[in-house]
């Protein structure tokens, strides 16, 4: 099983996601899309991404946005594979 990472770790992790943003035992962000359909799309392909890395977020969908939560629910806070994860989702948009 994973570890947490010590909260001294977390401001050099965060360097390798900036554009999420740490909320309490979580990492964070919103995407923007121009169309509904679109954040369904980009939804279904986290869902691929979670479904290989066995590590699923929680995500909200609205009308061209859709939010993304990690966290390792399990320990009830921040591992590497949310991290990794992470990594992933940013590079699915290029």
């Amino acid at each position: 099983m994973e570890n947490l990472i010590p909260e001294q770790d977390l401001e050099q992790w965060m360097k390798k996601v900036p554009e999420w943003e740490l909320e309490d035992d979580c990492i964070c962000r919103s995407f923007e899309f121009d169309s509904y359909m679109e954040g369904i799309d980009f939804v279904n392909g986290i869902a691929e991404l979670a479904e290989e890395a066995d590590h699923h977020p929680d995500m909200e969908v609205s009308y061209g946005m859709v939010d993304v939560t990690l966290t390792t629910h399990d320990l009830k806070g921040l591992t590497e594979q949310d991290f990794l994860l992470a990594q992933k989702i940013d590079q699915m948009l290029g």
